[in-house]
């Protein structure tokens, strides 16, 4: 028995590897990776500039929160687009006018003239654009591969974000320790123009357009969200999404605060901290890769949420530096096996007609929670300190993801009906 299980694991992770092949899939996934480095590094940057230029914890929650917020009231719009737009020209527009931010914020740093309000403004700008444009850009492999390999292509496209978690990082730890945090912001700008080029080559152009009178009938726009609603599995999916990501995504957005303020450690440790957590991500989306597609992942989502709580517990009772890397890479690779199970279950049902909007719902649970989770956060800092703060997210995490997952978490491996739709 056990044999036949490592054959098929092995099999379902030859079968993935070989997707890499694909001329356009291929291609898609090196030019996100090259993107997302860009934005890793600008990610590691940023914080520790407005840390830098006086910005509090309040300050810094709420530039995460400004990033992410436009999910609330634009997602379900971004989706709709996605569903019934020209994906190319909505990728193109959006991700051209987000390029321009760091660009800005290069232009500001060589007047002298940067200031929090400045950065957190232009962070607003990447959230919107973000919002409108993301559906469009999660679409993008359900769109290239057939229907059976939509999980497989989820989690190499998760194992691309993550290796680029810990590449960008990596790189800007070397970039600020030698020109400063422009150099970052420099490479997040150039780092868009490969992603663009492939997007407008591999996505075919919008044929017949729908009829004008049905183009934006608001019932389109909430169409995603009543076919969730009428599903009890769905909706626990993006449950636990929305815990992990308003409880426990303050864990990584707060990592400058800990490492500089709490622990007094410089840049680099700060990058070390960041590389762990994406190391950790990699591994899990690596893991992921050997799951049998038809393997149901409800399992996996809840298991992993609790375990990403855990590791934020102990993140936030550790005094020590040196225990933090070990704890950061637990919990990166329970979140992502958390949020790419979730979001195989999501897509995997989703219909192709309503794909775009079941991800902006997804995006609306993970960005949402984290914007919330952020600023709430930042302002508990300010009374409790960043420790205390992370561990009353922890325990409240935990609490919630057993009373919405516990059973399955308990049922073994998760051996129910497959999270491919048939």
């Amino acid at each position: 028995m056990a044999k036949t299980i490592t054959a098929t694991r092995r099999g379902a992770f030859a079968q993935s590897v070989k997707m890499l092949a694909t001329r356009q899939f291929g291609t898609f996934i090196i030019a996100s990776l090259l993107s997302n480095m860009g934005t890793w590094a600008q990610q590691v940057a940023e914080p520790w500039l407005l840390l830098s230029i006086g910005a509090s914890p309040l300050l810094l929650g709420l530039d995460s929160f400004a990033a992410s917020a436009p999910v609330f009231l634009l997602t379900l719009l971004g989706g709709l687009m996605a569903d019934r737009g020209d994906r190319r020209r909505i990728i193109t527009f959006f991700q051209s006018i987000q390029m321009l931010c760091p660009v800005a914020v290069v232009g500001l740093l060589l007047g002298g003239s940067i200031a929090p309000w400045m950065v957190i403004g232009l962070s607003l700008v990447v959230g919107i654009t973000d919002a409108l444009s993301m559906p469009s850009f999660q679409s993008i492999v359900p769109s290239i591969v057939r229907r059976e390999q939509i999980p497989a292509a989820l989690a190499l496209s998760s194992t691309q974000f993550n290796l680029s978690r810990i590449l960008g990082p990596a790189l800007a730890g070397v970039v600020m320790a030698s020109v400063g945090a422009i150099g970052c912001f420099v490479l997040n700008a150039v780092s868009f123009i490969p992603f663009i080029g492939v997007a407008i080559w591999i996505l075919p152009r919008r044929g017949q357009r729908p009829p004008a009178r049905d183009r934006f009938d608001r019932r389109h726009l909430f169409a995603g969200a009543r076919v969730v609603a009428r599903d009890p599995s769905l909706r626990s999916a993006l449950l636990t999404v929305l815990v992990t990501s308003l409880f426990c995504g303050p864990l990584v957005t707060f990592a400058p605060v800990l490492v500089k303020q709490a622990m007094h450690r410089d840049v680099g440790d700060f990058s070390l901290a960041v590389t762990a957590f994406g190391l950790g991500g990699l591994a899990g989306a690596i893991m992921l890769l050997g799951i049998d597609p038809g393997r149901d992942r409800r399992f996996f989502c809840s298991l992993g949420a609790v375990i990403y709580a855990g590791a934020m517990l102990a993140t936030a009772l550790d005094p020590w530096f040196w225990s933090l890397p070990p704890l950061f890479v637990i919990a990166g690779l329970a979140m992502t096996i958390s949020n790419t199970s979730a979001n195989t279950y999501l897509q995997s049902h989703a219909s192709p007609a309503l794909r775009g909007q079941a991800i902006s719902l997804y995006m609306l649970a993970m960005r949402g929670g984290i914007s919330l989770g952020s600023v709430l956060t930042g302002a508990i800092i300010g009374f409790l300190g960043v420790q205390d703060s992370l561990m009353i997210d922890a325990l409240a995490a935990i609490a919630l993801q057993v009373a919405f997952g516990g059973r399955l978490i308990w049922k073994r491996g998760g051996a129910g009906r497959s999270f491919v739709a048939e």
